[in-house]
């Protein structure tokens, strides 16, 4: 049922912002920045159960925890990254969402390079 509360209040911030961006766009990017933390926020509760689930799964099958760790970091990254960058296009300045999302890029590729080496190690041991 958390789903439909988020929905409505998505919806009901739509429209108090087509009311008001012709009239005040500064308070209508402000109450669409506050709407987006504000489901922001109620999603993030719901992340910790996930990541307890993952754990469990990885211990039971015997995956390092390292790596389960830099992928929930390279996922968290993702999701901020998303956020960040379509709050600047919401605010009509995509070329700094862009600079958004090639650091968000660059920083999943330097938390996956120890899973990358890892692997291809992997690799180079079973090639004859």
């Amino acid at each position: 049922m958390e789903i439909i509360q988020i929905v409505g209040l998505g919806i009901i911030a739509t429209v108090f912002i087509v009311l008001l961006k012709s009239l005040r766009p500064e308070i209508a990017m402000l109450i669409s920045i506050i709407t987006g933390v504000v489901i922001f926020i109620v999603v993030a509760g719901k992340l910790s159960n996930i990541v307890e689930i993952l754990n469990n799964i990885a211990d039971k099958a015997g995956v390092d925890t390292a790596y389960l760790s830099t992928l929930l970091k390279i996922i968290g990254i993702a999701y901020i990254v998303e956020f960040g960058a379509e709050i600047c296009k919401d605010a009509g300045e995509s070329a700094i969402a862009s600079k958004i999302e090639l650091a968000g890029k660059v920083a999943i590729i330097f938390l996956a390079l120890p899973i990358i080496t890892a692997l291809l190690d992997l690799i180079i041991k079973v090639m004859p």
